[in-house]
C-alpha cells in the first residue's frame, strides 16, 4: 500500500515539475525569501554526512586502541600432580647432611642434628661459569623439587657449615620449572647458565628452618611463555642443644608447594573486527535512511510551494 501511494507521489510530483518547466509562472520578490527557507532543507543531509563521517573515524580510533592495549586474563588450572621443580643450591663451603621426601606436613623430629644422615632424594652436582662474567666457576647442587601436591609432598634439606670467614651466613638458591628438562639437556651447564639468566634467586640463612610454599606462574605475551614461581616463607628459629663453636651452623629449608592451581596469565585483544564492521554497515545504513528522507522531504517541499505558487499567481491573475 505504502509502495503504490510513494509511487503516486513520485508521478505526481513529476508531472507537476515538467508542467512548471514548459508554463514558468512569474515569482515576485518576497518569494524569494521562501526559497532560500526551502533551500536550507538541503543541509539535513550534509549534516547527518558529517554525523556519520564522525562515527565512522570514531569507531576505526577506538579498534585501533583496543588493538594496541589488550586486556590482561588471569585464570587458573588445578593440576593433581606438579612437573618436578629443578632446585638449584649453591652452598659453597657448607655440607648437604640429609636430604628427604616428607608427606602432609609432617617433619619427624631431628636425629642427631649436625651429623651426617640419609640422602633420599635425586641429586647431582655441577660447575659451570658465571654468566654475568663468564669467569668465575659456580658449583651447584641440583635437587629434584616436589611433585604430589594433593598429599603435600615437601623436600627437607639439611646443611652443615663449620666455619666461615663472613659476618653473615646463607646460602643461594633458585627454582626452574623442570628437573627432567635439566636430565635431559645434553650441555647441562649451558642449561643452567640459561636458568640464572632467566630466573631470580633467593637465600636462606643459617640457625633458622626456612618454610618455602611455591606457586607457579605462567605467562603467554606475544607468542612465547615465560615461567616464574612465587614464593611465600616463613621462618622459624632453631634452638641449637649442641656444644660448639660460635661459626658452626645448621641450615634447615623446606620446599612444598602451594596448592594445586597454576595461574596463567595472558593477554587478550578485546577489539573485535566483526563488531566494528556491524557497527559501520549499521551507520552507512542510517544514513542512506537519512539521506533518502531527507531528498523525500526536498521534495514534497517543492510540491507543496508549486501549488502555492500556482494558486497564488491565479488570485494576482484574478484580482488584475
Amino acid at each position: 500500500m505504502l509502495r503504490q501511494e510513494s509511487a503516486a507521489s513520485y508521478q505526481e510530483l513529476s508531472e507537476e515539475v515538467e508542467h512548471g518547466a514548459e508554463h514558468p509562472e512569474p515569482v515576485e520578490e518576497g518569494e524569494v525569501d521562501d526559497d532560500q527557507e526551502d533551500t536550507s532543507s538541503a543541509i539535513l543531509p550534509v549534516l547527518d554526512s558529517e554525523s556519520a563521517v564522525f562515527l565512522v573515524y570514531q569507531t576505526i580510533t577506538d579498534f585501533r586502541e583496543k588493538l594496541k592495549h589488550p586486556v590482561m586474563s588471569v585464570s587458573y588450572k588445578e593440576v593433581p600432580l606438579y612437573d618436578a621443580p629443578g632446585i638449584a643450591l649453591y652452598p659453597g663451603k657448607a655440607q648437604l647432611l640429609s636430604c628427604k621426601h616428607h608427606y602432609y606436613d609432617h617433619i619427624p623430629p631431628l636425629i642427631n642434628p649436625g651429623q651426617p644422615g640419609e640422602i633420599e632424594c635425586t641429586t647431582q652436582r655441577i660447575n659451570y661459569t658465571d654468566p654475568f662474567t663468564n669467569q668465575t666457576m659456580k658449583h651447584a647442587l641440583i635437587v629434584q623439587g616436589p611433585r604430589d601436591v594433593k598429599k603435600r609432598e615437601l623436600v627437607f634439606l639439611q646443611f652443615h657449615l663449620n666455619e666461615t670467614d663472613q659476618d653473615f651466613s646463607a646460602i643461594n638458591y633458585l627454582l626452574f620449572s623442570s628437573f627432567q628438562e635439566f636430565l635431559n639437556s645434553p650441555d647441562k651447564g649451558e642449561f643452567m647458565k640459561d636458568c640464572e639468566s632467566s630466573y631470580s634467586s633467593w637465600k636462606f640463612s643459617g640457625g633458622f628452618r626456612t618454610w618455602i610454599k611455591m606457586s607457579l606462574v605462567k605467562t603467554k605475551e606475544d607468542g612465547s611463555e615465560t615461567v616464574e614461581f612465587k614464593q611465600e616463607t616463613s621462618v622459624v628459629n632453631y634452638i641449637d642443644q649442641r656444644h660448639k663453636p660460635a661459626s658452626d651452623q645448621l641450615f634447615f629449608v623446606v620446599f612444598e608447594w602451594k596448592d594445586p592451581f597454576i595461574q596463567k596469565v595472558q593477554d587478550i585483544v578485546t577489539a573485535n573486527p566483526w563488531n566494528m564492521i556491524a557497527l559501520l554497515c549499521g551507520i552507512f545504513l542510517a544514513l542512506f535512511k537519512a539521506a533518502d528522507f531527507a531528498k523525500l522531504s526536498v521534495k514534497w517541499m517543492i510540491k507543496i510551494r508549486k501549488r502555492h505558487l500556482k494558486r497564488r499567481s491565479q488570485a494576482m491573475n484574478h484580482i488584475s
